[in-house]
């Protein structure tokens, strides 16, 4: 089945009521912290309060003493016992040497490298005897210069042996040569020096786990909020703990918001599943806020240079970018590739831009590990392009959305000068709606009106592309992932026809119970409510590669749709001989089987039956049952764009920046639920609109010191910060997998920012400033606007 045909099936494009929800809304979900096992106890993780400091000597004796308390484990006890944090990409440096890869061990053995490094885990009857004797942990540190900045990790000290010059790697993508070349003969050069603030994921649910050991059969299993169990489990066992991985169970139940921050092996995980065993009962630990702060993945925290060259016309020639990117102070899960594949690939974007360089230089700081956070590296690139697009556009004297016009990809496929072929887009379409739903005629009234009360009003544009569904194996392999990057689907069909999936995709917050049943009833022509999805536990779902990069409904339901292949093939074996024809004459819609040229009609409930009770079945042909497995490994990425177009007031006496308006058109391919995926769009809008006026997680330079550790420092967007938003789509089906879909769950983060910062500009342009840094805070605006003065 084409994707073409796919999305006229029911339930394709229906605003279908998302059926989790029910246990969600009335407090019935089970989240990890919700789950409490038979002998357990509570884990409390003693964490440095230094950015960097050697370690002299840690006495826990008074520690385990206390009451409740059953061991403290330090580094000397993991020490030879476990490997550490594996980094699951590999970057080449530009003269072929890998990357530098320290070790990343489970608990600090001889140095912490930042606040909130782990030095020791104490375990305890109960969470307060758990806290009470971390206090009593006593830790001797030779405190060390810190390094916060990529500035200043350029001249040191060193935080790793391995990396003496504190560089992981210099990394480069494309023609440096011809790049120099159409510079040269440029009418105009345009030239930006921005910042990518760094940020804090904070999910609504903090990070938990539940480590536990059975002795009978040697087994472990872990209980953990997190985003790929699969990838969890193959990562611990075979990389940290040298276990069979079949003697390993990782389930994440139900997950409050993940973000990327829960995609990746946590040292907290290791040291709860190996304590069990040592302990012979099940620990706990679950993440406090103010804690989260310190030890969660952070995300972003680039420094750029970009230049593009154009002709007189505004044309764009050539772009040449330099980035330095902050990685903190040990390698996370996926932290290598943002910067680099993730990032550099995209810095085409929605543009015929003939040549692109970009140079990467990549820094070990004594702050929290970077990784993946919504977007991951796509925004970064997004916000470098979009906003040198519009500074190229009031360079030459044109509107922001006649530059991009001028510059647009019109034919596809198209391969990028950064490795990416795009397959299809409209992009021309996207900015016609997104200018007709923003109502730009009319911008010049609403910024005369604005001018009276004394406000100033901008407008910003930010045409966005992204790269969905990372694919294929092969190809990410080649560039250093070092894991398969495909998707399992199985369906088990029972004998009254209900079905359960089984999906290597997670939940969590996404919707995956729902839309994957209207893929499946949509398929096989039966109720939604006859569908049951399951997830994230690594004993029911044969393998996968979980939730992240906007794959789940592009690689993950396209497994769950080949797996449908599959059954409808059997199916319809079954139905033709029961229908006495050949099963070559057997059509198969609307959930019944007919035969091609009569009036013979069977329904699927009635084939699924048979296959379960073959008392009329072709045994010597086929095995009873109707239960399929298929994996997917996508052929290419997904590539959804769009533009968004924001408008705002700004108080030049206060710096308040106000957004009045909103609006956003996405190309999402295939759309199977409109209504959640306008929820995933507002959910990554806020969080971009977030980015761009107020998020900001902060060091001192000096100490290493978090200064953003709580909502009392780190401004998180409310309700009344935001507009209601006006979205649309402009649909132009993927073409190479099943269903047509692109990935919905990261745009609104990728194209708001750039888009917010532009329309800032646009409306302090007459009063002289040039530039501003996100957040866009009041602060920062009002001394902008001082200093331009």
């Amino acid at each position: 089945m084409g994707a073409s045909d796919f999305s006229k099936l029911p339930h394709i494009g229906e605003a279908i009521r998302r059926k989790e929800d029910y246990r969600f809304l009335t407090g019935a979900g089970q989240y990890t912290d919700d789950i409490n096992l038979a002998n357990q106890r509570v884990a409390v993780f003693v964490r440095s309060p230094h950015a960097h400091a050697a370690i002299r000597s840690i006495d826990a004796s008074r520690a385990e003493a206390m009451p409740g308390v059953a061991r403290v484990f330090t580094g000397k006890d993991v020490e030879g016992k476990m490997g550490g944090l594996p980094c699951g990409w590999l970057i080449t440096s530009t003269d072929g040497t890998p990357m530098k890869e320290p070790p990343h061990p489970i608990l600090a053995q001889g140095k912490v490298r930042y606040v909130g490094d782990h030095v020791a885990m104490v375990v305890a009857d109960t969470l307060q005897q758990a806290k009470d004797a971390a206090e009593a942990v006593e830790v001797e540190y030779d405190v060390l210069p810190a390094v916060v900045r990529v500035e200043d990790a350029k001249k040191g000290p060193a935080l790793h042996d391995a990396a003496p010059d504190n560089r992981c790697y210099k990394w480069a993508i494309g023609d440096k040569a011809q790049v120099d070349a159409a510079f040269a003969k440029a009418a105009h050069v345009t030239k930006l020096d921005l910042v990518n603030n760094r940020l804090v994921p904070n999910p609504l649910e903090p990070r938990a786990a539940i480590g536990s050991y059975n002795r009978a059969s040697d087994e472990y299993t872990l209980y953990v909020s997190n985003q790929n169990p699969h990838v969890e489990r193959l990562l611990m066992t075979a990389f940290v703990l040298g276990l069979p991985e079949h003697k390993v169970r990782v389930i994440a139940p139900d997950v409050g918001g993940g973000f990327g921050a829960k995609i990746y092996l946590y040292a907290e995980d290791v040291a709860l599943t190996w304590a069990a065993k040592q302990l012979n009962c099940a620990i706990k630990w679950t993440c406090e806020r103010s804690e989260a702060f310190l030890c969660d993945a952070h995300g972003r925290d680039h420094v750029s240079h970009a230049e593009m060259a154009m002709d007189q016309d505004g044309k764009f020639l050539a772009l040449r970018v330099h980035t330095d990117a902050n990685l903190g102070a040990y390698l996370s899960t996926f932290s290598t590739a943002v910067p680099t594949i993730l990032y550099a690939t995209l810095l085409a974007g929605q543009y015929t831009t003939p040549q692109v360089y970009c140079e990467v230089d990549a820094w070990f700081t004594n702050t929290a590990p970077v990784d993946a956070y919504r977007g991951a590296g796509r925004p970064e690139a997004t916000y470098l392009l979009e906003r040198l697009v519009t500074r190229c556009a009031w360079e030459m004297g044109l509107g922001q959305d006649e530059i991009r016009n001028r510059n647009f990809i019109t034919q596809f496929p198209y391969q990028t000068p950064v490795a990416l072929q795009y397959d299809t887009g409209d992009f021309h379409a996207c900015m016609d709606k997104a200018k007709k739903l923003a109502e730009v005629e009319g911008f010049a009234a609403r910024r005369k009106a604005s001018e009276a009360r004394g406000l100033k009003r901008g407008i910003g544009y930010s045409s966005y592309i992204e790269a969905c569904g990372i694919a294929p194996s092969n190809i990410a392999g080649a560039l250093g992932a070092r894991a398969g990057l495909f998707e399992c689907g199985e369906i088990r069909v029972h004998p009254t026809g209900s079905v359960t999936v089984f999906t290597g995709s997670h939940s969590h917050g996404q919707g995956h119970e729902t839309s994957f049943a209207q893929v499946v009833a949509a398929r096989l022509g039966i109720p939604i409510e006859n569908v049951d999805v399951v997830h994230g536990d690594t004993g029911r779902v044969p393998f996968g590669m979980g939730t992240y990069g906007s794959r789940s409904i592009s690689v993950g339901g396209a497994a769950i749709m080949r797996a449908l292949d599959k059954i409808e093939t059997k199916a319809k074996k079954i139905a033709a001989h029961l229908m006495e024809a050949s099963d070559a004459d057997i059509e198969f819609a609307g959930g019944e089987f007919t035969v091609k040229g009569t009036d013979k009609k069977i329904p699927f409930g009635q084939v699924a039956l048979t296959a379960y009770v073959p008392h009329n079945y072709p045994l010597d042909k086929l095995e009873p049952g109707l239960n399929e497995t298929a994996f997917y490994d996508p052929t290419n990425f997904t590539f959804p764009g769009g533009t968004y177009i924001a408008e705002v007031e700004v108080d030049p006496a206060t710096g308040v920046v106000r957004i009045d308006r909103f609006t956003a058109v996405d190309d999402f391919g295939t759309i199977i639920n409109p209504m959640i995926v306008e929820g995933q769009v507002h959910g990554g809008l806020a969080q971009g609109i977030g980015q761009a006026l107020m998020e900001q997680c902060v060091y001192d330079r000096e100490t290493g010191q978090l200064l953003t550790g709580s909502f009392m420092d780190y401004a998180m967007p409310r309700a009344d910060d935001l507009p209601s938003f006006r979205l649309d789509t402009n649909a132009t089906p993927c073409t190479h997998n099943p269903l047509g879909t692109k990935g919905c769950g990261e745009a609104g983060a990728i194209g708001s920012p750039p888009a917010v910062i532009n329309a800032v500009l646009d409306a302090l342009a007459d009063l002289g400033v040039k530039d501003i840094d996100m957040p866009a805070s009041p602060s920062r605006v009002w001394e902008a606007i001082q200093a331009a003065r």
